[in-house]
């Protein structure tokens, strides 16, 4: 059985004509988004009328969140602010963050001078208010929306993590921000396809080092969080393309 993912953004921060790296997992039990990034509806939108897929924020119940660097995670607050005035203060309708304890005891104090005023009473809004947070330990897998995630750290400044997603029969990898790690690519290794990082500097991968991989690795590697710049001409692993919907099939 494939598993299909959406790809709405492949951006880095820096970048000025695509959106954050980002993808939105077709799951056994509703959609998942990896990462939400700076304007996360024009994404989604634009996602949707490329592929057809019903793809909208009050549509995505799961989030799984990488880390806490802006181009990953901005679009929390508008995400956040839909889904609470259109499901009317319903706990029952706040979507799930996934993420680690790092990230989790920050995340409210990234968010809160924009989310933090009261809503509908006399009390200060809290992140409960807006998301059921699950936290999620790398190297125990986690169960979300009937796929099984395991993650684990990066080599990033701030926590980040990577993550093999499967739905029993085919494995997505998908790297994360990561400088350079054969430890991570060997783990990545065991999935069908992988989504890997490329950039400049020495948080970040250089295409370079993935351009050395074994033929067989590089044939299932799509590229993303590219510079704007980024010539495809460098390498023969494909740059993935906001609108695709990629199909995870058995290698």
């Amino acid at each position: 059985m494939a598993m299909r993912l959406l790809i709405t953004g492949i951006g880095d921060a820096f970048t000025s004509r695509h959106f954050g790296s980002s993808a939105v997992l077709d799951a056994p039990e509703g959609y998942v988004l990896i990462d939400c990034p700076d304007l996360i509806n024009r994404a989604l939108r634009e996602a949707k009328e490329a592929s057809g897929w019903p793809v909208e924020v009050r549509a995505i119940d799961d989030i799984i969140l990488t880390h806490l660097h802006g181009d990953h995670c901005n679009g929390l607050e508008a995400f956040g602010f839909l889904r609470r005035i259109f499901g009317q203060n319903d706990p029952a309708q706040r979507p799930r963050i996934h993420t680690t304890a790092p990230v989790a005891e920050r995340l409210w104090e990234r968010l809160a001078p924009a989310m933090d005023a009261p809503f509908t009473d006399a009390e200060n809004s809290t992140l409960e208010d807006y998301y059921d947070v699950r936290i999620i330990e790398p190297g125990t897998p986690a169960s979300i929306a009937g796929l099984t995630v395991e993650s684990r750290f990066t080599k990033h400044p701030v926590p980040t993590i990577g993550l093999r997603v499967s739905n029993g029969e085919v494995t997505l990898g998908w790297s994360g921000d990561t400088a350079y790690d054969p430890r991570h690519i060997e783990w990545l290794s065991d999935a069908d396809l992988i989504v890997h990082e490329v950039n400049i500097s020495n948080v970040h991968t250089p295409i370079s080092s993935l351009n050395a991989l074994p033929d067989e690795l590089r044939a299932r590697i799509r590229l993303n969080h590219i510079v704007d710049d980024f010539d495809p001409a460098c390498t023969d692993m494909r740059v993935l393309a906001e609108g695709e919907v990629v199909e995870v099939v058995k290698r």
